[in-house]
């Protein structure tokens, strides 16, 4: 008889496992929502289910799988329980798991602000080294040539080949994904740490030898490439604001296109503690000085990530205007806090 935690768990790796066919670790489950039992008690509950015969494992290291005993033991535990049986997926929890990706979230947001104010909307995404590893793929696409794939909390993707000397054993790359993703969730993009993380004195040598070929794609990304900055609005604001001149809307448009002039100018809203306002010539680019921007920033608790503004005319509604960017700013603040601690 399983006690109430092993049994817990056991549900928690089959349900799993029928989500995305992948062996599950101790740490995912350790990580999951509402659990309070450390990676050690799971590892120790995972091995006991593993000698009881309801889970197995398909390569050394990796995570486990239900066996046909695991799931008649799952099956039975839900027809015990008909009440509690989920309720079939509705289109609404499908969109609404699209959308943890944060890069939706904010090409939303940038659309919706736009519609509401009638104004230029401009949003920037967090930096990728600012991110977590959500979850790592390692895929065979040739005999010697290996592609790990790296998605971050914040919705960015990376991807890596790597060509071996020697065909590649196709178990092996289904081991390392799930070796991986137990060993660097949540780790920080970049990290260092992340050698250290593969280092396991009870990996076998072809084990070891792999994960040092593959390394480079958590420890050697990229952080000079230039932040995203979503942009919507721009027609509306040409066709409804009087230009002086044609010189001065070929200015904005080239502000508008180049952005990395816009990205300086919305820097200055991170760290502050409340929205930026530049009015007219208050802007220093010549491009701005007959527009207002208004612009704050959102992120974690203890540090911003980027930034939430709107550009429009000098005679705009600065109330309305700066109560939607805070508004929204504390509403992307709030779903970035969730997706990088989730």
């Amino acid at each position: 008889m399983l006690s109430e935690r092993q049994s817990q768990i056991l549900r928690l790796v089959v349900e799993s496992y029928v989500d995305d066919g992948r062996p599950v670790g101790s740490r995912a489950i350790a990580n999951g929502p509402d659990i309070d039992w450390s990676p050690s008690t799971v590892r120790a509950e995972l091995a006991s289910l593993e000698e009881e015969g309801f889970l197995t494992h398909p390569h050394t290291s990796a995570g486990r799988v239900p066996t046909d005993s695991g799931y008649r033991f799952y099956v039975e535990q839900l027809l015990e329980g008909q009440d509690r049986l989920p309720r079939a997926s509705s289109p609404e929890l499908g969109l609404s798991r699209m959308r943890r990706e944060v890069d939706v979230a904010i090409r939303e947001t940038t659309t919706a602000l736009s519609q509401v104010t009638d104004l230029v909307a401009l949003v920037t995404a967090p930096p990728l080294h600012t991110a977590t590893i959500h979850r790592i793929e390692v895929l065979r696409l040739q005999p010697r040539v290996v592609m790990v794939v790296v998605i971050a909390s914040n919705g960015g993707v990376t991807k890596r080949a790597f060509t071996f000397e020697s065909e590649v054993d196709p178990g092996l790359v289904e081991w390392a994904a799930s070796y991986l993703n137990e060993r660097l969730a949540g780790l920080g993009l970049g990290a260092r740490m992340a050698v250290d993380r593969l280092r396991d004195d009870a990996l076998g040598e072809q084990e070891t030898r792999f994960l040092g070929e593959i390394a480079s794609a958590f420890t050697d990304l990229d952080d000079s490439a230039e932040d995203t900055l979503y942009v919507d609005g721009t027609t509306r604001l040409l066709s409804e604001h009087r230009f002086q001149d044609l010189t001065e809307i070929n200015e904005l448009m080239s502000i508008l296109e180049r952005r990395v002039a816009l990205l300086n100018v919305l820097r200055e809203a991170l760290g502050r503690r409340d929205v930026l306002v530049r009015i007219g010539h208050e802007n220093e680019l010549p491009a701005l000085h007959s527009l207002a921007l208004v612009a704050s920033g959102y992120g974690l608790p203890t540090r911003d990530l980027g930034t939430v503004s709107l550009i429009g005319p000098v005679r705009m509604d600065y109330a309305a205007t700066i109560r939607t960017v805070r508004e929204a700013a504390r509403q992307l603040s709030r779903f970035i806090e969730d997706v990088y601690d989730g």
